[in-house]
């Protein structure tokens, strides 16, 4: 009797695995592993990033950082800096992305996080349902919520201060170098952030008060993130619509609460279409424009479906999953059923929106206040 055993294995797949904690395992270890992680550093730049490899003095790549010329960061003279700058502008512009998105990763260790940007190591990952800042979708982090949504910006901050201190010590950098990396980290994420918010709302330039205003809402309203921002793109710019009317684009994703609540939100939506209409964009090329940002479809609980089918054998459920999120920002009418809001069960005891406090973040960014 021939008995044949099966086996299925999950591969993750990249350019490189190679992590900050990749680097900072040998700076721990003391001087006898710091040639380590210079020879880590020069391969990462000749496989990874050439175009650092082959700078030439040529190039401008000098930055003053403060009012004298001993305050000028010259990333030309020395790859190791300006491959580390680069880093941290590749690391804050993946978590915009996320935020953008409402992408949790879940367990932000030094470890999990890529030198070239990328989203690896994650899990368990979580995109956000009803909105909620503090929402985490690792079970161990529910305490402390360290890694959680609304932190992801400044742990990414603190990620790459670990990592510039490793090469630091390596003596690969100087401290102006360092402190210039982290500035450029702060200073990208809040570029990128605010032209992402802007372009998920259509708004034609970014408005500060509005979007935080939004987003305080949503969460006391406890709003689907991704369809919530889908469905904005059907409002229209047009001031003289009826009060009554005001919300209805948006009925499917709105909880029939109070007249304190209603009230909240009719306000937020008259002074958002005065915003819009001050633009002189037309709604139809605006809705094509936000369609492009705010994806109709994204891998939350779909995924434990799929799964739960897998187990028994059906994969069919992985196939169409896999068919669905290649065009994430498609309408796909087949697959409509895909962007229902989540069931009761995909709500996991914990992660529901709940009351926080008013903290200053690392970026001097304000998180989001529920009162």
């Amino acid at each position: 009797m021939i008995v044949l055993f099966l086996s299925v294995i999950a591969c993750r797949v990249a350019q490189s695995f190679l992590r900050f904690g990749s680097y900072q395992i040998h700076a721990s270890r003391g001087k006898e592993d710091l040639e380590i992680v210079r020879a880590l550093a020069d391969y990462a730049i000749r496989h990874h990033f050439p175009h650092i490899e082959n700078m030439t003095t040529s190039e401008s790549l000098s930055f003053n950082t403060g009012s004298n010329d001993q305050d000028v960061v010259d990333l030309t003279s020395n790859k190791y800096a300006a491959w580390v700058v680069e880093i941290a502008e590749r690391t804050a512009s993946m978590i915009v992305k996320w935020q953008g998105v409402g992408f949790t990763h879940g367990v932000l260790i030094t470890d999990n996080m890529s030198i070239l940007g990328l989203t690896i190591d994650y899990g368990p990952f979580g995109f956000l349902d009803a909105f909620d800042p503090t929402y985490t979708p690792n079970t161990t982090d529910l305490p402390g919520r360290r890694y959680c949504f609304a932190n992801q910006p400044d742990i990414g901050l603190w990620n790459i201060a670990q990592f510039v201190s490793t090469l630091s010590a390596a003596q690969l950098i100087n401290d102006k170098e360092m402190n210039y990396a982290l500035e450029r980290y702060g200073t990208k994420f809040m570029d990128e952030y605010q032209a992402i918010m802007t372009r998920k709302l259509g708004l034609p330039k970014y408005n500060k008060q509005l979007i935080s205003k939004l987003l305080n809402n949503m969460a006391v309203d406890k709003v689907d993130y991704t369809n919530f921002f889908r469905l904005l793109s059907n409002i229209k710019a047009d001031p003289k619509i009826p009060e009554e009317e005001l919300l209805v684009p948006l009925k499917s994703v709105l909880l029939d609460i109070g007249k304190e609540r209603k009230e909240a939100r009719i306000s937020w939506v008259k002074t958002y279409i005065q915003e819009l209409a001050s633009s002189g964009i037309l709604d139809e090329e605006r809705k094509a424009s936000m369609d492009l940002v705010n994806p109709k479809y994204v891998l939350r609980y779909l995924c434990q479906s799929a799964i739960d089918a897998a187990e028994q054998g059906d994969f069919g459920e992985v196939r169409t999953l896999l068919k669905l999120i290649s065009r994430p920002y498609d309408e796909q009418p087949e697959m409509q059923k895909y962007a229902r809001l989540p069931p009761a069960w995909a709500y996991r005891p914990g992660l529901v929106p709940r009351e926080f406090k008013k903290k200053k973040t690392l970026l001097g960014v304000t998180t989001l206040i529920v009162r």
